[in-house]
């Protein structure tokens, strides 16, 4: 019989490493198959559970897919290179709450409104005289370009030289007034810094998540949201893929079947974001040890209010850390547009098992109907796959590209890719608003978490995949 400290470790160990599979952001090479093809071999039982026969994993679609122009970086010497002589922002403001407005919505009417927001993203080219302006080109245009993000929800400026840097990324978003803060999970370890003094996370560029396609998702928990969010390739990935996926949480909610919609709605969905598989046998005083010793010790250094629930996903023994009930449908809080507001696409199970998956047992996730605490039916996730996809733009993003995302409008995501690859990401709050942005700074031990749990994802081997279906 283990003792009580040894399930504390087990537990800890566990907990600390799961919760990476909550916001997740990794990739897949595009094809061309249908909603119908990739859930061809779906089965009625909760996918949580082993079967015989797993599904067939396919790589999803999207509904436009730009060229790539093979434009040149900078080595990695001279991309990573910071301006030393600009202070250092690692006490950056802390991510701020999320701004939620989602009760009493006229679904029909907000379908309505959504179906005529503009077109998302809007695509900002580099003439020649505009690099040669550098970061005086944004400081000029600086009101331009922060309206048209409001309108389109994203803005991809494309074929900047100044961005082809950590220095230069950081003189476009001060120059456009931008106030950094932390992801909305520092400490869950899902990203690093790249460059800390210029409040500059890495994606996830881990080789042992390459092979991890990443699905539609806010960056965004029922607590926390970044505001905007600026992200940056510095180098394409070597061998092939690596596209950052965005799409239009507006465009996603109009075409969405009104019958699936307002179950939703109605019912509320929570999200899983990690698991502890404890021994069925475990007579239940263990169990509850357990499942309080994770709630009191692990949960409230991340950040998220959490429920920690037994067997929600039908797995004898399985200890999930499930988020509070929320509505799929926001108003955003500056426009007051409806939009999708949710990571269903990311995290849905039946989703992530016909699909390329790199996330280990322990931090896959799931969505529930709220009220019942049952997956998502294989149906709902078939239309969530289908009006998502329809609306991904896989962008062909290289060295100097920036992507410009509104939070509370654009979902993002990121396709699998071979080789190497390095894209970074800083995420702002609220600049304009000091009661939304809040007083909070860096809390500052979250940072030694953010580092220990970022080892234990190194550890895996590359290109680990996931074979739990």
């Amino acid at each position: 019989r283990p003792s009580p400290m040894k399930i504390y470790r087990v537990a800890l160990l566990h907990a600390l490493f799961s919760v990476n599979g909550g916001t997740a952001f990794v990739a897949s090479p595009l094809s061309s198959s249908s909603s119908a093809n990739i859930l061809k071999t779906t089965t009625t039982t909760r996918i949580g559970a082993t079967t015989a026969n797993p599904p067939e994993r396919v790589a999803p679609d999207a509904g436009y897919v730009p060229e790539w122009e093979d434009r040149a970086g900078l080595s990695p010497e001279e991309f990573m290179d910071s301006d030393m002589s600009k202070p250092d922002l690692s006490e950056m403001w802390e991510c701020p709450l999320t701004l939620w407005d989602s009760e009493g919505i006229d679904l029909a009417a907000a379908q309505k409104q959504a179906s005529k927001a503009p077109h998302c993203p809007l695509e900002i080219r580099a003439t020649p005289t505009d690099n040669t302006l550098g970061a005086t080109y944004f400081s000029r245009n600086k009101s331009s370009i922060r309206s048209s993000l409001l309108k389109h929800g994203a803005v991809w400026l494309r074929g900047f030289d100044l961005m082809k840097s950590v220095s230069g990324h950081r003189a476009m978003y001060e120059a456009l007034d931008m106030q950094p803060c932390l992801d909305p999970l520092h400490s869950s370890g899902l990203r690093k810094f790249a460059s800390e003094r210029d409040a500059l996370y890495e994606e996830v560029n881990k080789p042992s998540l390459r092979g991890h396609y990443i699905g539609l998702h806010c960056e965004s928990t029922a607590k926390r949201t970044a505001a905007y969010a600026a992200f940056v390739c510095f180098q394409r990935a070597t061998e092939g893929g690596g596209r950052f996926l965005v799409a239009d949480g507006a465009a996603i909610l109009a075409d969405m079947d009104l019958e699936v919609l307002k179950r939703l709605y109605d019912r509320q969905i929570r999200i899983s974001v990690s698991n502890l598989d404890i021994p069925p046998a475990f007579p239940p005083f263990v169990k509850e040890g357990i499942k309080g010793l994770v709630d009191a010790a692990v949960a409230p250094k991340f950040d998220m209010d959490l429920e920690m629930i037994y067997e929600s996903d039908g797995k004898p023994g399985r200890l999930q850390a499930v988020e509070c009930p929320e509505r799929p449908i926001n108003r955003h809080p500056v426009t007051g547009l409806p939009v999708w507001f949710n990571n269903a696409h990311n995290h849905a199970r039946k989703l992530r098992d016909r699909r390329p998956c790199g996330v280990p047992e322990v931090g896959m996730t799931e969505v529930f109907y709220a009220d019942t605490m049952d997956p998502l039916t294989l149906e709902d996730c078939a239309e969530i796959k289908r009006v998502s996809e329809k609306h991904i733009t896989a962008l062909s993003m290289e060295p100097g590209d920036v992507l410009l995302v509104d939070n509370y409008r654009a979902l993002h995501g990121r396709d699998v890719f071979q080789g190497d690859r390095f894209h970074a990401v800083t995420w702002f709050t609220w600049d304009d608003n000091e009661e939304w942005r809040g007083d909070e700074r860096r809390i500052l031990e979250k940072n030694a978490m953010n580092k220990a749990i970022n080892q234990m994802m190194d550890w895996l081997p590359k290109d680990f995949e996931s074979d739990q279906s």
